[in-house]
């Protein structure tokens, strides 16, 4: 069973934290805690995502929006490194001749990012 924690366990938790810092990310909509008997319910990513939102703020000056922002675009990353990893899996259990053709293709065509020199 999981363990959610109640506002002040959360502000207990994350140094210089305060109730209204808490509830100013809520209504940003940089967490999403569930409801236990009328009240907000904390799990322990939302602690975690807590600690790194009162960090950006803090050492970025950033205010709650902006730093939704932030988090929004890590969980982003997140998915895309688990989206790698699956086509990677998948990649790895086709036969030797299919990863032999996609070595060759990456290596006279290497992926790039978007706004790298000389790629849209």
């Amino acid at each position: 069973m999981s363990r959610f924690y109640s506002e002040t366990e959360v502000v207990a938790r994350v140094n210089g934290l305060t109730v209204a810092r808490l509830r100013r990310f809520v209504a940003a909509e940089c967490l999403a805690p569930s409801e236990r008997e009328g009240r907000l319910a904390f799990a322990e990513v939302d602690v975690a995502r807590v600690r790194l939102l009162a960090e950006l703020e803090q050492d970025f000056d950033l205010d709650a929006e902006a730093a939704g922002m932030v988090i929004s675009l890590v969980d982003q990353i997140h998915g895309l490194r688990r989206a790698l990893r699956q086509l990677g899996e998948a990649v790895g259990s086709e036969p030797d001749e299919v990863r032999a053709r996609i070595r060759h293709r990456l290596a006279t065509d290497p992926p790039s990012l978007p706004g790298q020199p000389g790629k849209p």
